[in-house]
């Protein structure tokens, strides 16, 4: 596991070790630092309607080539960060995602390459204020708020073929609303990550959030939402 956490004034990565992080031989205990998203993106993309019974349950045809949108790097927070509610919306739904994160530039890849520019995966939250999504008609203002992209807690280091058959989960107040298996993505990791690369460049840090399974819901301030993936970890975050 690769992580970028805060000790003191100063930003380090290291590798996880349990309970512990390692960077540059000097080893901190877990809750003595602040962990920090895992990547600094440029970009954050997005893929629609990516899972099978999601698809299902909103009675939709599945896409002929993945849906995708942008977040903004701003809207990116970390493990225990909080999620702002804003003003202008009156239904704010959670949307637990795995995430991969980009290791090198790359454009124009194929599939079978794809492994080879992947740092890893982690937890995603792609946060979505519904009701503003709805009447705009597109979804820039809906998913770019500041807060509205929790990543983390850290980056797990796996194969392709790894990453499309964990579970995952999403929690809120320790309430399961969401339970899937990546093995129902509609477009897999690589095929994501060839179709992204054939229409802008990724650079080192970006991220690809895959798309939720079914079970999106409303969050109420003071809520606890927590997005867990096998071989992963748990991504935490409360409403405010």
């Amino acid at each position: 596991m690769i992580a970028r956490f805060r000790y003191g004034d100063r930003v380090f990565n290291g590798d996880v070790d349990g309970d512990r992080i390692v960077s540059d031989g000097v080893s901190y205990e877990l809750e003595e630092v602040k962990l920090l998203p895992p990547s600094v993106p440029t970009k954050v993309v997005c893929v629609g309607l990516n899972y099978l019974e999601h698809a299902r349950e909103l009675r939709m045809d599945l896409p002929d080539e993945p849906i995708i949108f942008l977040k903004p790097p701003s809207a990116v927070v970390g493990h225990d960060d909080e999620i702002i509610l804003p003003e202008m919306s009156r239904r704010v739904d959670y949307e637990g995602e795995l995430a991969v994160v980009i290791s090198r530039r790359c454009r124009r890849i194929s599939a079978d390459e794809a492994d080879d520019y992947i740092l890893g995966y982690t937890c995603f939250n792609d946060v979505t204020a519904r009701d503003l999504q709805q009447k705009d008609g597109q979804w820039t203002r809906s998913k770019s708020f500041d807060t509205f992209a929790p990543v983390g807690p850290w980056v797990a280091q796996m194969s392709v073929e790894d990453a499309e058959d964990l579970s995952i989960s999403t929690r809120v107040n320790g309430e399961t609303r969401q339970r899937s298996n990546t093995s129902d993505l509609i477009f897999g990791v690589a095929e994501l990550v060839e179709f992204v690369s054939s229409i802008m460049t990724l650079e080192p840090g970006d991220v690809i959030a895959t798309g939720t399974p079914p079970g999106v819901g409303r969050l109420e301030s003071g809520d606890i939402v927590e997005v867990e993936i096998e071989g992963i970890g748990l991504l935490r975050n409360r409403a405010v």
